[in-house]
C-alpha cells in the first residue's frame, strides 16, 4: 500500500516550487538521523536545499528529525517519502 500524498493533494495545498516540511521520527540506533539526512540529499539539486533540525527523546530512545526541504516538484516530495519510509528503525513519518 502506498502512504504517499499523491501529486493531487501535495499540488491543492502546497506551491511549488517551494519549502515542504517532512518529520521522520526513528530509533537512535545505527545512525538514524545520518541515515534520514542522506537519503534526503540524494533527491536535492543541492546540499543548501535542505535545513534541519534533530530532537531526541527524554530517554534517548528515539530522534525526531525536522526536514524543510526546498522542493521543485510534488513527484519530488513522493519520492523523497519513498526513501525515508524504507530506512531502518523508523517508527514514524508525516
Amino acid at each position: 500500500m502506498d502512504h504517499r500524498p499523491s501529486v493531487d493533494l501535495l499540488e491543492s495545498i502546497h506551491a511549488f516550487p517551494g519549502v515542504y516540511r517532512i518529520k521522520a521520527i526513528g530509533k537512535t540506533e545505527d545512525a538514524f538521523e545520518s541515515r534520514v539526512v542522506a537519503a534526503v540529499y540524494s533527491h536535492l539539486a543541492a546540499h543548501s536545499d535542505l535545513d534541519y533540525s534533530v530532537r531526541s527523546t527524554p530517554g534517548g530512545r528515539h530522534v525526531a528529525v525536522t526536514l524543510d526541504i526546498t522542493v521543485q516538484t510534488a513527484e519530488q516530495v513522493r519520492s523523497i517519502y519513498a526513501e525515508i519510509r524504507e530506512l531502518k528503525g523508523l517508527t514514524l513519518l508525516f
